[in-house]
């Protein structure tokens, strides 16, 4: 009976330890590409037709492009919490940039995607921006990845080039730094690759790559900024009066945030800039994942390797008057998403909707993990081999507590926590200038996309904070102070803090249309 014994003991060891890959195994590698705030302004994607990603555009040609992509929160933590975890942020109630994933008391123990990897046999590294900066701290990073490796921080000019209202350090764009070898994203892509060259090939690997860029400080050496001469810059389709139409809480998503308006970079003569400087940073970020991609060629291991490039959410560089994102809209929604690699279909484009949530299982089944059950994303497997395979499930995407979109190949629907609604025909109004909720005759699309709302509105986590948005006691609340139409913070309270006459004063020269913003 030893022979049972010991049979026992080592099954007992392998259910609780990594589960080494097995000589001869063929198991596919992963390269797994975040970028933060890229938003459909890519080549493949034809979002700006000066937009200049070649290296994007040639991993989408080796792949499947999903052409109508979106995130499941349009701010970093949030949605690179659900990316990671498999969960919506109606299930985890992480609306804001704090607090981290184990923060939370019901995410402690979460299986994350590079852990179920891990788990399988996989090492595991990652570089730069890929969990939310901070939102793990020091001492619990091995658990999350065996490897923590150059993080990227952008370098800063001595003097801001550009004075925002609110005049963050980060809320900046320009020429700098001169060599790119200072750059965050170059020395992101430089250690990935060295890592990438040391790596045994006796093992799968998962490396996951976060670029910054062209997040801000929106900066990439001068040579980016050459190649787009500012006088003959395409500049985003805006239609004066397109907020005419939308609820009143539209706003409040997007209430007092150090990203300027429109008016204010009009005012400036700042908005050319700053579409230049996006489109020069995206680049300079498209080239950084080009020396990665390479890099993967030149290792001989291209062939088995599956690679994702995503991008946490996207951006408004004017488009409904505002920058930046923390919207329900496209231009905060769409996001590119490209797979590569084994049991991927190459050259290929999918229409269908897709979430960043599916990531996790996709990656699973790609490459033969076993499958898990507590996932809330669907494997884009099916759509993989065959573009045109159907699939029933809009994307959602959720800001704070209650307020959601649905977009479904055709639609997007946009129910605010006050019951305000928004719908789009993005076959006839791709740009959403018009608003159709109130339209009759489109009262069964609203019914169907409707029963798509999440069921579950998690409350926010204990410790939310910075882009929160919450009621209490028939009150909307902003970073802790009420919202009112016409009503501008003179400062905001501190935590804790409620609002009092002392820090909160009525503006009369504030317009409901552009609030807490000149």
């Amino acid at each position: 009976m030893r022979w049972l014994w010991t049979l026992c003991l080592m099954a007992a060891a392998s259910a609780s330890a990594p589960i080494p890959a097995m000589a001869g195994e063929r198991r596919p590698n992963v390269v797994f590409i975040a970028v933060d705030d890229l938003n459909d302004w890519v080549g493949c994607l034809g979002g700006h037709p000066q937009a200049f990603t070649p290296n994007i555009d040639r991993l989408a040609r080796r792949g499947t492009l999903f052409t109508n992509a979106h995130c499941q929160a349009p701010l970093c933590n949030p949605s690179r919490s659900s990316v990671l975890t498999g969960l919506r942020p109606s299930t985890t109630g992480i609306y804001a940039l704090e607090p981290g994933i184990r923060a939370v008391a019901s995410l402690k123990d979460r299986v994350t995607l590079p852990q179920h990897f891990a788990t399988h046999g996989y090492a595991t590294a990652t570089f730069g921006k890929v969990f939310h900066d901070g939102s793990i701290p020091p001492a619990g990073r091995a658990r999350e990845f065996q490897v923590w490796g150059e993080v990227g921080r952008m370098p800063m000019p001595r003097e801001k080039f550009v004075h925002t209202p609110d005049d963050l350090r980060a809320m900046d764009w320009g020429a700098f730094p001169d060599r790119e070898q200072d750059s965050g994203d170059w020395k992101i892509a430089n250690a990935a690759i060295a890592h990438l060259k040391g790596l045994p090939r006796d093992r799968p690997f998962f490396l996951a790559v976060g670029f910054r860029l062209p997040h801000v400080p929106c900066f990439a050496p001068k040579a980016w900024f050459d190649r787009l001469p500012e006088a003959s810059l395409a500049m985003p389709a805006v239609k004066p009066d397109d907020r005419d139409d939308v609820p009143t809480f539209a706003w409040f998503l997007h209430w007092k945030l150090p990203e300027p308006r429109l008016s204010w970079l009009r005012k400036a003569d700042q908005w050319r800039p700053l579409v230049r400087a996006y489109l020069a940073s995206t680049s300079f970020m498209d080239a950084q994942v080009g020396r990665v991609l390479e890099a993967l060629d030149a290792d001989g291991r291209a062939g088995n390797t599956v690679v994702v490039l995503w991008s946490d959410h996207g951006w408004h560089l004017g488009e409904k008057g505002i920058t930046g994102k923390n919207t329900l809209w496209e231009r905060s929604t769409r996001v590119p998403l490209i797979f590569a690699g084994p049991g991927v279909s190459s050259g290929s484009s999918c229409g269908r909707p897709a979430e960043l949530l599916d990531i996790y299982p996709t990656l699973v089944e790609l490459c033969g993990l076993p499958p898990r059950n507590d996932l809330e994303g669907h494997s884009l497997v099916p759509q993989l081999r065959d573009p045109s395979a159907p699939r029933d499930a809009p994307a959602i995407t959720t800001h704070n507590p209650g307020n959601h979109s649905i977009r479904s190949e055709r639609w997007r629907y946009i129910r605010y926590a006050d019951g305000g609604e928004e719908l789009y025909d993005h076959r006839n109004d791709p740009h959403e200038w018009n608003n159709r909720a109130r339209d009759t005759a489109l009262a069964g699309v609203r019914r169907e996309l409707s029963r798509w709302l999440p069921a579950r509105d998690a409350a926010p986590a204990p410790g939310s904070m910075s882009r929160l948005l919450v009621r209490e006691e028939g009150i909307w609340y902003w970073e802790n102070q009420p919202i009112v139409p016409g009503e501008v913070g003179r400062r905001a309270p501190k935590n804790g803090e409620r609002p009092t006459p002392d820090n909160t004063h009525r503006s009369p020269g504030a317009k409901p249309s552009e609030p807490g913003r000149p």
